[in-house]
C-alpha cells in the first residue's frame, strides 16, 4: 500500500510539472549564469537553477553548497571556489578571472553560491566584471538562506502588530572601521536578520543594546536551515552570545534579533 502511494505520489508530481509547461532557457557556450543554490535543502531548488545545473559543463561553486546539489551537474567539470569564512578560499579576483577564462574558452559556465546570489553573495561584483570583459551572463535567484532559515525553524519574518519591515545586515565588518550603525538599526524597532555574524556576535548585540533594544528582545541563533543538521538556539539579546557558544553552533550561522522570534514559541503551543 505504501509503496503504491509512493509511485502515485511520484506519478502525480511529474503530471504537475508537464502541466506547468515550464521551458528552461538554454545555456549558451560562452555565457555565465550566476545562480542561487537556496538554504541547503536540494528541494529548496528553483527549476531554473536546476535546469541550468543539467546543461552546464562547467560549474563553479562555494562551499555553502550542498554536495546534493553539486551533483545535479553530472558531467561537469567542478572548480570550488571556498568562500567559507575562516577556511582557505579563492579570491575574489581570482573567481572573476576564471569566470571570464571559462566563458571565453566558449563554456556553459554555472557560477553557484549559496542563497540568492545578490543577496550577501558577491553577485553583484561578479556580474560587474563580467559585464566589464562583455561576456554574456544572467542571474537566477535562490531562495535567500536569511528568510528561508526563519520559514524552517517556525519563525514568521513578518507578522501583522509586530513588524512593518525586515532588514538584512551583513555582521562580518562589527567592531570595525567598515562597520554598520547597529544603533540606527535598533531604533527602527525592526527585527534584524544577520549574516556572517557569529564571530562578532557579542559586539553586534551589545551595540543593538546601546541602541536601545531591550535586553529581553528575544534572539535567536540558526545553523544548517532546511538540513538534517539544522540546529537553532533562541535566548534573548543579553544571552545569545553566551547560550550559542556553549550549544557549541558556529559559523556559517544566520542570527535573528527581534519580537518575530517569539513567535517560534507561540506557533508552536509552548507559549
Amino acid at each position: 500500500m505504501n509503496g503504491s502511494a509512493n509511485t502515485n505520489g511520484r506519478a502525480n508530481v511529474e503530471q504537475a510539472l508537464a502541466r506547468l509547461n515550464f521551458k528552461p532557457r538554454e545555456l549558451e557556450p560562452g555565457h555565465v549564469w550566476l545562480a542561487g543554490a537556496g538554504p541547503g535543502d536540494p528541494g529548496c531548488l528553483t527549476l531554473e537553477v536546476l535546469a541550468a545545473l543539467g546543461q552546464c559543463d562547467a560549474l563553479v561553486y562555494d562551499a555553502l553548497v550542498s554536495p546534493d546539489v553539486v551533483a545535479v551537474a553530472q558531467g561537469a567539470e567542478l572548480f570550488y571556489a571556498g568562500k567559507r569564512g575562516g577556511q582557505p578560499s579563492m579570491k575574489q579576483d581570482d573567481i572573476n578571472a576564471l569566470l571570464v577564462r571559462l566563458a571565453r574558452e566558449g563554456r556553459r559556465v554555472v557560477r553557484l553560491k549559496g542563497g540568492d546570489p545578490y543577496i550577501f553573495g558577491r553577485g553583484g561584483e561578479e556580474a560587474l566584471a563580467l559585464a566589464g570583459e562583455e561576456i554574456p551572463f544572467r542571474v537566477l535567484s535562490g531562495l535567500t538562506s536569511g528568510l528561508s532559515a526563519l520559514a524552517a525553524t517556525g519563525i514568521p519574518a513578518t507578522m501583522r502588530g509586530i513588524n512593518k519591515a525586515v532588514i538584512l545586515a551583513t555582521g562580518h565588518a562589527a567592531g570595525t572601521d567598515d562597520d554598520i550603525d547597529w544603533a540606527a538599526l535598533a531604533r527602527t524597532g525592526q527585527p534584524v536578520v544577520i549574516y556572517m555574524g557569529m564571530a562578532n556576535l557579542p559586539v553586534i548585540a551589545a551595540k543593538l543594546l546601546s541602541g536601545g533594544l531591550a535586553p529581553s528582545t528575544p534572539a535567536a541563533v540558526i545553523v544548517a536551515a532546511t538540513t538534517p543538521q539544522e540546529r537553532i538556539v533562541v535566548a534573548t539579546l543579553t544571552t545569545i552570545a553566551e547560550e550559542a557558544a556553549a550549544a557549541g553552533l558556529a559559523s556559517p550561522a544566520l542570527i535573528v534579533v527581534g519580537g518575530i522570534v517569539a513567535m517560534r514559541a507561540a506557533l508552536a503551543g509552548e507559549a
